[in-house]
């Protein structure tokens, strides 16, 4: 027998050994399909799907509803325009055919159609990176998170191909405004809420990270949390300032709370950041909250003043004991000055559990029998917030199982097209095991 060709049966030999049938057959499933799943991402990176972009998002949609229908989901639109001024949410539901719950694990896959970029943005193309042997390409939300809608549905397609799927219970919610979410969250939310609470698993689609070439996957996110300041002073000349009857005026109150912030929050797992700040005689704010004009002389003492920023916890319970300090801070004026601080929590955190530490168990098994590599846990630290934490208080979960990248959130994002087939070989088996 050849060299080529006696490796090649070992191969295949040592894949039999470990994986099942309907296993094998989703590897080569996913690789037979890999070259429209690519075809795929590039038409829905092309297709701009900024937050506020809601025809843009619907498209994005129109473009995933049939590869969904086709595998047997029922699909279901929940608009949020006239609720939240948002797009909305994409559900999708395989049911069990024996009934609910008789078809192992429930599964809810969680993923977003939206962007970062808007359609003023001069990032809108697919592109593949020079250089790269047509590994690598860029385009906005190529692996935030349209890499990963295509893991998810060649993963899905691999169990279809394989005949494991119609025994499967699964339900999909794709949110139309994960990098802005629409508020209340209790509102934009409330699909995958509902989802959450019947089901028994969580998979998040977003991007996984990379750490010395492995790839990795997380089991917690930090909160995404909103807050902004506001401050006010008596107006009066300059000469005055300090004295009893004038005060410190609303820069030097805002300047105060900002340095407290600094100074006396700093703990473990904990940031939060100053974006935007304004102050002087007059200021106007945007209606996007995110920029203004303020006017001011230097011997005027200001009477308004105001600052935007983000504050990222590790557990709620960090949250809430770290948004009293900052209301003690607050309240503690300079003489003349008042404040105040408004919060709005955008995302909760997801700590990390056992259920989720269980899950990674589970997935390095696929890892060693599919002969993948092992993926290791990364820090919480190093991604943000995200939806599966609406859920994280029903069921345990995987955070970043879509397609491997970098540069999220700016015009250097890209994706690595080799990791799209090996996570949808890795979604695909671990999701027909859990629904065993």
């Amino acid at each position: 027998m050849k060299p080529i060709i006696l490796l090649l049966a070992l191969a295949i030999q040592a894949q039999a050994q470990t994986l099942s049938a309907p296993e094998a057959a989703m590897i080569r499933a996913v690789d037979a399909a890999n070259s429209d799943d690519l075809a795929l991402l590039e038409r829905i990176v092309n297709i701009n799907s900024g937050t506020m972009n809601i025809p843009g998002v619907l498209r994005v949609r129109d473009a995933l509803v049939p590869r969904f229908e086709a595998l047997g989901f029922k699909t279901r639109w929940n608009s949020m325009e006239s609720a939240v001024n948002r797009a909305g949410d994409l559900l999708a539901e395989h049911p069990c055919p024996s009934g609910a719950g008789r078809c192992g694990k429930r599964l809810l896959l969680i993923g977003h159609m939206d962007t970062v970029f808007e359609p003023d943005s001069p990032f809108q193309k697919y592109a593949v990176v020079p250089g790269s042997s047509g590994n690598i390409v860029s385009g906005p939300g190529v692996n935030d998170t349209k890499g990963g809608l295509i893991v998810m549905l060649s993963a899905l397609n691999a169990m279809k191909t394989a005949g494991v799927l119609d025994r499967t219970e699964i339900t999909v919610v794709l949110s139309g405004d994960e990098e802005r979410p629409g508020q209340p969250t209790s509102l934009s939310r409330r699909t995958l809420i509902e989802a959450g609470k019947r089901s028994d698993v969580a998979l998040e689609f977003e991007s996984t990270g990379r750490v010395d070439g492995k790839d990795s996957v997380r089991i917690a996110r930090r909160s995404g949390i909103a807050w902004q300041l506001e401050t006010t002073g008596v107006t009066a000349h300059s000469s005055q300032v300090f004295n009893d009857s004038v005060g410190y005026g609303a820069i030097y109150e805002l300047v105060r709370i900002l340095d407290a912030f600094r100074e006396q929050l700093p703990e473990k797992g904990l940031t939060f950041n100053v974006g935007l700040m304004l102050g002087g005689t007059t200021l106007e704010i945007n209606d996007a909250n995110t920029g203004g004009k303020a006017s001011g002389k230097t011997n005027v003492i200001p009477p308004v003043a105001r600052a935007n920023g983000d504050l990222r916890t590790l557990s709620n319970e960090q949250t809430q004991r770290i948004i009293a300090k900052m209301k003690a801070i607050v309240a503690a004026h300079l003489p003349r000055t008042g404040a105040t601080l408004t919060i709005e929590e955008n995302y909760p955190a997801m700590p990390e559990s056992e259920g989720s530490r269980d899950l990674v168990r589970q997935l390095n098994a696929v890892n060693a029998d599919a002969k993948l590599p092992t993926m290791t846990v990364s820090d919480v630290m190093a991604g943000g917030a995200g939806d599966i934490a609406f859920v994280a208080p029903y069921v345990p979960g995987l955070v970043g199982v879509g397609a491997a990248g970098s540069g999220a959130h700016a015009d250097t994002e890209v994706a690595y097209l080799d990791s799209i087939p090996a996570q949808a070989k890795r979604m695909a088996i671990l999701m027909y095991r859990l629904s065993r």
